[in-house]
């Protein structure tokens, strides 16, 4: 593609706001060949269509939302670069970038991440989920401020990157109403009990087996999700019980009308922030590791010392 010219895409961006060349015109005080003429050079360019008629207006396909997009955020810099060359305050939220492992769950890292957007200076989050391996590499060239896993890094990793422990929790069992009457006699009551797992290649799952391993008790598997929040959803509908860090059992109560029914012994999941910093230094990154502490600081949910990490 050759290289863009500003000027066709100010234009494409007014008649898109507008919504017809006719209304554009009237706004830029050009006539409507010159608009017409410089969206053709414009589409040339690109090598595809921006608009599509419909009745007496233009609609954008999906090459020209994306280039809208664009020349959203292209045309907002460009003023705000004309008001700090003005000496006009400019008041732009510093960027966090966080990666999410995508063994966290979607709960967990809102409780672990919104702590960030609550600073005195605001900041501008955003957030990458990917899988642990990709999110270290992209850490590793700074294209991340941090990584949030349910894992240090290991030792044999390429990446110069530190682990800073957030928090461990211990593991529950949660059962929507049809599967309360479980809580009695819990765990023995699981035996042959509809059950929902996480997928089978995952720490959690390896921790789940074992601990049902050494109860002596083999609930029935009705499902198997890599998904936790699609995992609660099915649990929600009484399809099975199913387990939750139960430092979110005030989020599973609320969201998916379920209740602990028991604790699974020896299964405790361990979140972690991984840093290039030795000692976490950026104002949002401590903001973070701070209210970790203060969410996995209760005595209910912290594993005995000395206890075995799961991770999940």
């Amino acid at each position: 593609m050759r290289d863009l010219n500003y000027h066709h895409l100010r234009y494409f961006w007014v008649v898109a706001r507008e919504g017809t060349i006719a209304r554009a015109c009237a706004r830029l005080h050009v006539a409507q060949p010159t608009i017409s003429g410089q969206l053709r050079e414009l589409e040339r360019a690109i090598g595809d269509k921006l608009f599509i008629k419909v009745g007496r207006n233009l609609q954008l396909t999906s090459t020209g939302r994306t280039v809208l997009d664009y020349c959203d955020e292209i045309f907002a810099l460009g003023r705000e670069l004309g008001d700090t060359l003005a000496g006009r305050p400019v008041d732009r939220p510093a960027p966090v970038v966080v990666g999410i492992s995508d063994a966290v769950s979607k709960l967990i890292a809102y409780r672990l991440i919104e702590p960030a957007l609550r600073l005195a200076e605001p900041v501008l989050l955003r957030c990458l989920e990917d899988r642990p391996e990709r999110l270290f590499a992209a850490l590793a060239v700074h294209d991340l401020d941090l990584v949030i896993c349910d894992q240090p890094l290991r030792a044999q990793a390429s990446v110069r990157a530190y682990s800073h422990l957030l928090g461990e929790t211990r593991v529950g069992i949660f059962a929507a109403p049809v599967h309360q009457k479980l809580r009695r006699g819990f765990p023995k009551s699981l035996d042959g009990a509809p059950m929902l797992m996480p997928a089978a290649s995952s720490e959690a799952r390896r921790s789940l087996d074992a601990w049902c391993e050494s109860e002596g008790i083999r609930p029935r598997l009705v499902g198997e999700f890599q998904d936790s929040a699609l995992l609660a959803t099915f649990g929600r509908a009484g399809v099975g019980v199913f387990p939750a860090p139960l430092v979110l059992t005030a989020e599973v109560r609320e969201m998916y009308g379920a209740e602990p029914i028991g604790t699974v012994a020896g299964a405790h999941v361990s979140y972690w922030a991984v840093s290039v910093e030795r000692r976490l230094t950026h104002p949002a990154v401590v903001a973070i590791s701070r209210a970790a502490r203060i969410t996995f600081d209760q005595p209910d949910l912290r594993p005995p010392r000395g206890a075995p990490r799961g991770r999940g």
